[in-house]
């Protein structure tokens, strides 16, 4: 495989299978004094044309709705294609909710890194320190730094429903698991690895920081980041849903392929066993709000921010050999010559990736519903092409 080949994955992928109000002087703020840009004209014509293009092809992969946000060449952009509701008809508007997956990783992050800035959490010091037995004794080992960096070497699940088949996937929609529970499905295997040591993407640790963060602030992880982040920037249509299954308001309804050739809609859907690293709802406005908050350090402090930036030494590696590309809530990827910052997010029937620049001179939210269980990343390389060549 190229390495562009390899950049390009790590833009497209979340998963094996498929980041201080008070320290940065915001203790002040409010709905009305999130950071803003100033209006921009619009996207040179074939630059354009070639994004309009890219999501407009709702076949590769099959998809029943794509919305795409971007900044580029001193414009701003917005389109989309497709029904944010294929029985109506309705097109998506950009504040339209939807699930954004493992975006949910980046704003937990945020919360663990403004929590340090605060002197409240240090990163080298074991989890057990703030969590004691939670985790098995062979585990002590394991860090804050490491949850964050995905470097804990915490072993696979064991336990979990097998969700092979669309129908599987409708039947386990009402399970409802504990943070607790979730994380006793990692506890009867060996480390991996020594935590540190080597790179791979889990969603566990993010569950652990989320705990963390309960213990921190004596309040719910959700409440943390709404007061942290989302009523300070008027984040309106970003929320963690807890226990409801349902998408309120204005949202986009996300369906699966079943094996007979109909739609089974996974709108509704019960996000526990996401807790802590992936039950995010959010829509392509408020990301792309959030995104500019973040990059421009409104945020987080100095110290902070390089963190969000800067990936493990370069001893550590992922497991298939490839250079880590995690850092404190965000992924690395190379693609044309332009390196991106940013996260991905899926669950059934929802796909969000929200990448940048470091300097945000170039940055997109990307949006849209794929219907197979597992379909190809095909959209997000036409999207990085039209913006990088």
């Amino acid at each position: 495989m190229t390495s562009r080949s390899l950049s390009r994955r790590s833009l497209v992928r979340g998963s094996a299978a498929g980041a201080v109000l008070a320290v940065a002087g915001r203790t002040d703020a409010h709905a009305g004094d999130h950071p803003t840009e100033p209006p921009a004209p619009g996207l040179p014509a074939a630059t354009a044309r070639a994004l309009r293009a890219a999501v407009s092809d709702l076949a590769h992969p099959p998809a029943t709705c794509a919305q795409l946000r971007v900044t580029a060449h001193g414009g701003h952009w917005y389109g989309g294609a497709g029904a944010a509701d294929p029985a109506s008809g309705r097109a998506a508007r950009p504040d339209d909710a939807f699930r954004a997956g493992s975006v949910t990783k980046t704003f937990v992050a945020t919360v663990v890194l403004q929590l340090r800035a605060e002197r409240r959490v240090r990163l080298d010091a074991p989890v057990g320190r703030y969590l004691p037995g939670l985790l098995p004794h062979p585990f002590t080992r394991i860090t804050v730094r490491h949850l964050l960096t995905h470097t804990s070497g915490l072993p696979d699940h064991r336990g979990l429903p097998d969700l092979s088949t669309p129908e599987a996937v409708l039947r386990h929609r009402w399970d409802r698991w504990t943070p607790e529970e979730w994380v006793r499905t990692v506890t009867h295997d060996p480390l991996k690895f020594r935590p540190g040591t080597r790179q791979e993407y889990r969603g566990i640790n993010y569950v652990l920081l989320a705990l963390l963060v309960e213990e921190l602030t004596g309040r719910p992880y959700g409440e943390a980041i709404t007061s942290r982040i989302l009523r300070p920037l008027g984040l309106r249509r970003t929320l963690l849903p807890d226990d409801d299954p349902h998408l309120h308001g204005s949202h986009i309804r996300g369906f699966l392929r079943m094996t007979d050739g109909s739609l089974g809609d996974v709108a509704v859907y019960r996000q526990s066993s996401a807790w802590g690293e992936g039950e995010l709802v959010s829509s392509v406005d408020d990301l792309y709000r959030f995104q500019q908050a973040l990059f421009s350090g409104w945020l987080l402090p100095p110290s902070a921010m390089e963190l969000l930036f800067t990936t493990p030494p370069q001893p550590v590696r992922m497991l298939d050999g490839s250079p880590a590309r995690y850092s404190a809530g965000l992924q690395k990827a190379t693609v044309n010559g332009v390196t991106f910052w940013g996260k991905t997010g899926e669950t059934y029937g929802y796909r969000t990736r929200m990448f940048a620049t470091r300097d945000l001179g170039l940055r997109f939210v990307l949006a849209y519903h794929p219907t197979p269980l597992r379909s190809s990343e095909q959209m997000i390389p036409r999207v990085v092409d039209a913006l990088t060549t």
